[in-house]
């Protein structure tokens, strides 16, 4: 592989691992409500990010986004579109709904590959198509067994599904963390308000101790893979960053199933075992154009 490939491979891998472990760690705040700690979150993540900025010396970077009008409103799309997300996903496992958040991220590298092929015009080798197919039937199979409209899986599809094509979109014209810290930026003055109004209304959560420590930990917990995603998206083509994406949902689906104990029929299993096979496609596939480079 070439240089900008290894460090895509390494730091997309890296992002969905810690991603995949997320609903571990978020279940340390089931006392407070979704969006409490989403805006903690983007609070702390901003700060996060401006602490960054002064050790790399990128600040001018981050005002330059400020002044591209183009790029500017796409990177406040991507921090509306991912805070949608984080406040989906962080429901979702609050209200013991694991493995259908688990489920959003199966379906969501479909879109992301489908965004690669309709929007940037990328060609499908034979073994993606074949995986691809896999990775479609497992979807159909785990939608099926739900027996209804898993909204929380389709929200998160579409959030991220639609993020990932805006950072795509953007390319390398913004660096990843003088564009993560301008995503933060745009969705702060909300949280803020809503802190403000929660704490006004005397039904914050979010005490001076330990627990306040751990909150503020989000900043770090989210700007980190958040940070290798952007990364990756830079050098990955969007078929790939579509598939490796299947490593997140099968950490949280094992999660959920393991250590949650959530219900899991033999028809949640089928459609695991297909998510695996469309993965070894999809890595023999990577393995054969590898050695002919």
């Amino acid at each position: 592989m070439t240089r900008d490939l290894r460090v895509g491979w390494a730091t997309g891998f890296t992002a969905y691992l810690v991603w995949g472990i997320f609903p571990i760690y978020f279940v340390l705040f089931a006392r407070s409500g979704a969006l409490e700690i989403v805006a903690h979150r983007v609070l702390w993540s901003l700060v996060f990010c401006l602490l960054l900025l002064a050790v790399t010396r990128t600040f001018h970077e981050f005002g330059a986004i400020w002044r591209d009008l183009r790029i500017a409103g796409l990177m406040a799309l991507a921090g509306v579109l991912i805070t949608a997300n984080w406040s989906t996903y962080v429901a979702g496992v609050l209200a013991g709904r694991t493995i259908e958040a688990a489920l959003g991220y199966f379906i969501n590298p479909l879109a992301v590959v489908g965004f690669g092929v309709l929007v940037f015009r990328e060609k499908l080798r034979p073994l993606q198509k074949v995986a691809l197919i896999f990775g479609a039937a497992a979807v159909v199979v785990m939608v099926v067994a739900y027996g209804e409209v898993p909204w929380i899986a389709l929200i998160l599809t579409l959030t991220f599904g639609s993020y990932s094509l805006v950072k795509k979109l953007v390319g390398g014209k913004v660096r990843p963390i003088p564009g993560l810290a301008f995503e933060t930026a745009t969705t702060a003055p909300l949280a803020l308000a809503f802190l403000v109004w929660v704490a006004w209304a005397g039904q914050t959560t979010v005490t001076p101790d330990g627990y306040g420590l751990l909150v503020a930990s989000t900043g770090i917990v989210t700007a980190v893979p958040l940070l290798l995603f952007a990364v990756a998206a830079r050098h990955l083509p969007m078929v790939a960053l579509g598939m490796i994406q299947y490593l997140s949902p099968i950490w949280q689906f094992l999660i959920g199933w393991l250590v949650f104990r959530e219900p899991m029929p033999p028809s949640r299993w089928a459609g695991f075992v297909l998510v695996w096979v469309a993965i070894v496609i999809f890595a023999v596939d990577v393995l054969r154009q590898g050695r002919r480079r």
